[in-house]
């Protein structure tokens, strides 16, 4: 395990009494049909007063989607999805947060780091042609993700002999060939997709495994369950209703090894890492 992660001109331990702090990275969606806050914060206005609002709740990281990948969601064309994240990014710029940009294309990923994006964040693991190329060369932060098939069909009929063994095969894979091309792993960060082609069961054999996936990945951990349809499913809550469930599934991923959370209800999670790092370290 690096001993620490790079993210641009943003540095995050992953040892010593620093590391005991999990990073909490904000999400910001400025795109219209998100399945839990879709067209939201679409304005450049009301995106970065949410980013402003998410840092002040301690957000030490925010990270920017200009494209759904809800089940189903269609891909937006590319000038579009820049015109949404361009924007937002270089309005953003002077905060003092590392910014992501969630983005499968490689001219998006491109465009971003000479914006200034601190970190990729790829649900297609870098597997799109082109989409190493685009980001071999900086100094930014890449989250490797898997995802079962896309997603238009990923929730249509998802099937594992056995899901933590293939997602760590499948991530072991891609850091692989990005260490090939040349990129050190202080940079890269894995992320098993919670809900990318997963049943509820799968989701939850995931977050049991996420240290077995740390350990043998040898790779700092981010987990995104907030509000997602795992969280639903034990708490019968619908979207609007499941920060409780999503704090929880937060706790749970930290506990479990994760070192960055993916959230919605920022200062909901950051006070319930707070009591749970109390807990654990006094």
């Amino acid at each position: 395990m690096p001993k620490y992660l790079q993210c641009g001109q943003f540095s995050f331990a992953l040892e010593g009494a620093a590391s005991t702090h999990p990073v909490v990275m904000g999400i910001l969606n400025v795109t219209p049909d998100s399945f839990s806050d879709g067209g939201r914060y679409q304005g450049l206005e009301f995106a970065l007063s949410h980013a402003e609002e998410m840092i002040r709740d301690g957000a030490t990281m925010v990270d920017i989607g200009g494209e759904s990948t809800r089940p189903g969601s269609p891909s937006v064309p590319l000038a579009e999805e820049l015109a949404r994240v361009m924007p937002t990014l270089y309005a953003l710029r002077t905060l003092d947060v590392a910014l992501s940009v969630d983005t499968t294309k490689p001219e998006v990923m491109a465009e971003s780091i000479i914006a200034g994006a601190d970190m990729i964040n790829d649900i297609n693991g870098f597997r799109a042609p082109g989409a190493i190329e685009a980001v071999r060369d900086s100094d930014c932060g890449l989250c490797v993700m898997h995802m079962q098939a896309t997603p238009q069909d990923m929730q249509d009929a998802p099937a594992y002999a056995d899901v933590v063994g293939e997602v760590i095969a499948f991530l072991n894979a891609r850091v692989s060939a990005m260490a090939a091309a040349g990129i050190a792993r202080e940079r890269i960060c894995i992320d098993p997709g919670f809900g990318f082609g997963k049943t509820v069961e799968h989701n939850y054999a995931l977050l049991r495994g996420l240290a077995r996936i740390r350990d043998e990945v040898g790779l700092p951990l981010l987990a995104g369950l907030s509000r997602k349809s795992m969280i639903g499913a034990v708490t019968g809550r619908p979207v609007e209703q499941r920060i409780a469930g999503s704090v929880a599934g937060a706790l749970a991923a930290v506990t479990h090894g994760a070192r960055i959370v993916r959230v919605h209800d920022v200062a909901d999670t950051v006070d319930a890492l707070k009591v749970w790092h109390a807990a654990n370290n006094g």
